[in-house]
């Protein structure tokens, strides 16, 4: 049987890793938001650099309110994004546009693929069971959960980009 403790600590660690790829996939768009205004326009929503590089602030401040904070807000707001990334991806292969990457992470060979859709959902989901129970800021977590953190947060970017 699983202890609460462990439990929160698993918990923890998802809902954190999730947080550290948004942040980092924020920043790259941040830096540079030409393929995701690219793909964005793919989809028939021409937007400017400009509105791209707001979204990816806007999500490098949710990843880093989850790490910095946690609470029951930020994971909420972390689902919410999730869910939107979900919702993107599976509309361009449903209408199967050629949306030639995401964006998320400056590659330009990772196209819209069905994993892309699950891995968004599960990190979703993830944040939402985060949000209705609250979750430690991950700064404030035992190193254990900051290591399965980042391996998650790897192991998410690895089947993004690899996969």
């Amino acid at each position: 049987m699983i202890s609460a403790d462990s439990a929160a600590s698993v918990g923890a660690a998802l809902v954190g890793g999730g947080a550290l790829l948004m942040l980092a996939a924020g920043a790259v768009k941040v830096a540079d938001p030409t393929r995701t205004a690219g793909a964005l326009a793919a989809r028939g929503w021409p937007v400017s650099g400009l509105v791209v590089r707001a979204g990816a602030l806007a999500e490098v401040v949710v990843g880093a309110a989850v790490v910095v904070v946690g609470g029951y807000a930020p994971p909420a707001l972390m689902a919410v994004s999730y869910f939107g990334f979900a919702w993107f991806v599976a509309g361009a292969l449903r209408a199967g546009t050629p949306v030639g990457t995401c964006g998320c992470f400056d590659q330009p060979d990772t196209p819209p693929q069905p994993l892309h859709v699950v891995v968004d959902a599960a990190f979703a989901l993830t944040a939402a069971a985060g949000a209705a129970g609250g979750v430690e800021p991950l700064l404030d977590a035992s190193v254990l959960v900051i290591a399965g953190a980042v391996g998650v947060a790897l192991g998410g970017y690895l089947v993004l980009t690899r996969w």
